[in-house]
Formats: C-alpha cells, sequence, structure tokens
C-alpha cells in the first residue's frame, strides 16, 4: 500500500496532514470526506460527477500537473469563490505523484 501525504486546510482555516492511500481509486473530495474534513452534507453533494462545486478547493503549491478538464471548467464557471488555482475535489485522483499537494477547502457556495 502507497500512501502519500497531503495538507489540506479547512474551511475553518486549520490545516490537516492526511495520508491518502494512492492504490484505491480515490479523488481528493472522497479523502476530505474519509477524514471529515468538511461538514456533512457540504462537499461532494453531486457524488463525484462534477455537477456541483461543493468540492472546490484551491490548489496552494505546484504539485499537481494536470489541468482542468471542460467539465470542471464548466461547473466552476457557474461557481462562487473561484480563483485561478480553483479545482474540483472529485477531478483531482490520488495518485504518487501528488505527494505533498497542499490545498484549501474553498468556502461553501
Amino acid at each position: 500500500m502507497t500512501d502519500i501525504t497531503i495538507k489540506i486546510t479547512d474551511r475553518n482555516g486549520v490545516k490537516h496532514e492526511v495520508l491518502a492511500p494512492t492504490d484505491m481509486n480515490m479523488n481528493v473530495m472522497e479523502l476530505i470526506r474519509s477524514y471529515e474534513l468538511a461538514e456533512e452534507g457540504t462537499i461532494g453533494i453531486c457524488g463525484g460527477m462534477a455537477m456541483c462545486a461543493s468540492c472546490q478547493c484551491y490548489v496552494l503549491n505546484d504539485v499537481l500537473k494536470t489541468e482542468r478538464n471542460d467539465d470542471e471548467e464548466a461547473m466552476l464557471s457557474e461557481a462562487y469563490h473561484v480563483k485561478e488555482n480553483s479545482r474540483l475535489g472529485c477531478q483531482i485522483h490520488l495518485t504518487a505523484d501528488l505527494e505533498g499537494l497542499e490545498i484549501e477547502i474553498a468556502p461553501e457556495q
């Protein structure tokens, strides 16, 4: 089992360093839910289909090399609190090359 370390700042500004498994096909939204870093019912409302922006987060360092996909781009164009570094957590899959990723969960929509 290969775990990576990801730093997540929750909506209260508290920083968490969490271990994320790379062998379970999980994404950042599911990781945030599994550690209960956002209130139940406030994140991943659409179930990870890029149909809501409840899992929006800000990428704080340059570990993530992928760009937003079309669904993500469309969803974020209608969301609030969007920044240059906004991504949908459900679209960031946990892979070994994300070791050291730092993200901040965006405010509720």
